[in-house]
């Protein structure tokens, strides 16, 4: 009998936490050190208490586990796609819209304070779908029989895709933020119509190259690529003519610096989550 003292609790605690990391666990590491503590509490520290329920345990466990190995979950691997590609959708959309306010045809600063807001929902969606891939993930894991869908493969594709998804939103975001300052001062209106139609371009470049990332299809790494280095070449362009105009007054400039460091975080970072969802081969 070793009893209950702070060093055998540490010990425990430092065992349980160490099994419940274990991955095959999935959501339910943490319930490794809830029953240690349960079991170490209750028997007092005593070997054989905790034997007899640690057995306990192991029959329970097999018990469930032959059941869900015998009515196994039904699979939701599309649907897990679906959800990412609908979010790729949304966020293609409103690049989109984005585009639009560049070439002049949505002036509208209450509709892109809107839009301000609908990117922190996506942000929220970002966080369901990432815990929906997870669960997806662990009961793809238990299952008997090798998916026939891939899922082994295409649900952890899902899932980075939706990590890329986060770190795009945060530029898409800086940028949402740069064109309602520059709509509600009006300062939008002094931008020349040669950036704001390079930059419209550029919006609608990255839109297609963000369908492309986020389709349920296999992406064409060749279309996908052609995009962004047509996109990055272009917006080079705009950068090389925007620090050779001397023309323009300082606040035109920094608002144009502003705009293009935005566009090309949002290329740098789809051309890095393109190149990490690519299969090496």
């Amino acid at each position: 009998m070793a009893g209950i003292h702070w060093w055998t609790f540490g010990l425990l605690t430092l065992t349980a936490l160490g099994l419940g990391r274990i991955e095959r666990f999935g959501q339910q590491g943490t319930q490794v050190a809830i029953v240690g503590f349960f079991a170490f509490s209750s028997g007092q520290g005593r070997i054989d208490y905790i034997g007899y329920l640690a057995a306990s345990v192991a029959v329970g466990a097999l018990c469930g586990l032959s059941a869900h190995l015998v009515l196994a979950p039904a699979r939701h691997v599309h649907h897990r796609q679906q959800a990412v590609a609908d979010l790729y959708t949304a966020m293609s959309r409103r690049l989109e819209d984005l585009a639009e306010i560049f070439a002049g045809n949505d002036p509208d600063t209450q509709r892109i304070g809107h839009w301000r807001r609908d990117w922190r929902k996506l942000a929220a969606e970002c966080e369901c779908i990432q815990h929906a891939i997870a669960t997806e993930i662990e009961n793809t894991r238990l299952r008997p029989r090798r998916p026939a869908n891939r899922a082994d493969t295409v649900l952890p594709r899902a899932r980075d895709a939706v990590t890329v998804a986060e770190r795009t939103m945060d530029h898409l975001r800086s940028l949402t933020r740069t064109l309602h300052y520059a709509l509600d001062s009006g300062e939008i209106q002094n931008l020349p119509a040669s950036f704001r139609n390079a930059s419209s371009s550029l919006l609608r470049r990255a839109a297609t190259a963000m369908q492309e990332i986020g389709q349920t299809s296999l992406t064409d790494t060749g279309h996908l690529d052609g995009l962004i280095d047509d996109a990055t070449a272009e917006l080079n362009r705009v950068e090389q003519h925007e620090r050779a105009a001397s023309e323009d007054a300082p606040a035109v400039h920094t608002l144009q610096g502003t705009l293009l460091t935005d566009i090309a975080r949002l290329l740098t970072e789809l051309r890095s989550g393109h190149q990490a969802l690519t299969p090496k081969a």
